[in-house]
């Protein structure tokens, strides 16, 4: 009894996430939660994901992409369960050998290399920022900087951590974590901006 008060309670915490919220505006409950919607929010997902991997933004001290921007936003996006099957989707299209890693690269090799630890870092910090999002996050601008904050430092902690394997604790935060702060922290600045813009956009239609 006392078991159930608790998952009830627990049910009863969880919001819905924004494509939850986009899909139930836009499509009939069933069609919302079918296989074959979910299914089409991982491929769009994966692709967006590898396509932000392959631009640059020449900026100092080194060159941004938009793929870690992308991968947060996915997760408060998507939720933990979409968003991880998601990134999960990438990982696996980028060990087959398609050109979806950063540069166009791909292969089991890159997820071995010095580079890994951020790609499963990755997937870690989309289910983390679609726990959060479950959680009412991602609704404010201030609420959208912490949740951003946090998935950053999951995929610094994983990159720099796997990383120090290779050449070092000290110059994996060297070359792995600092010149990507200034880059990271303009990322921050577009997502408080997005998200909730897009709740506002979503509830306008309601």
């Amino acid at each position: 009894m006392i078991e159930n008060q608790k998952l009830s309670a627990a049910r009863a915490v969880r919001m819905p996430t924004l494509a939850e919220a986009m899909l139930d505006s836009l499509m009939t409950p069933s069609a919302a939660t079918s296989a074959v919607t979910k299914a089409a929010l991982v491929v769009f997902g994966s692709l967006l994901l590898a396509v932000s991997a392959q631009f640059k933004i020449p900026l100092y001290p080194v060159p941004v992409t938009g793929q870690t921007l992308v991968v947060l936003l996915i997760g408060m996006t998507y939720g933990p369960r979409l968003g991880g099957i998601t990134i999960a989707a990438y990982l696996f299209e980028g060990a087959l050998g398609l050109p979806v890693f950063a540069g166009g690269a791909a292969g089991v090799a890159v997820l071995m290399g010095p580079t890994a630890g951020y790609l499963f870092g990755f997937l870690l910090a989309a289910i983390a920022m679609g726990y959060l999002a479950e959680r009412g996050m991602g609704r404010t601008v201030v609420s959208t900087i912490a949740a951003m904050v946090i998935g950053n430092c999951v995929i610094y902690l994983c990159g720099a951590l796997w990383l120090a394997n290779f050449i070092g604790f000290g110059q994996a935060i060297a070359a792995g974590v600092s010149p990507f702060l200034y880059g990271d922290a303009l990322k921050l600045i577009v997502a408080a901006g997005l998200m909730p813009l897009a709740w506002r956009a979503v509830n306008s239609v309601k």
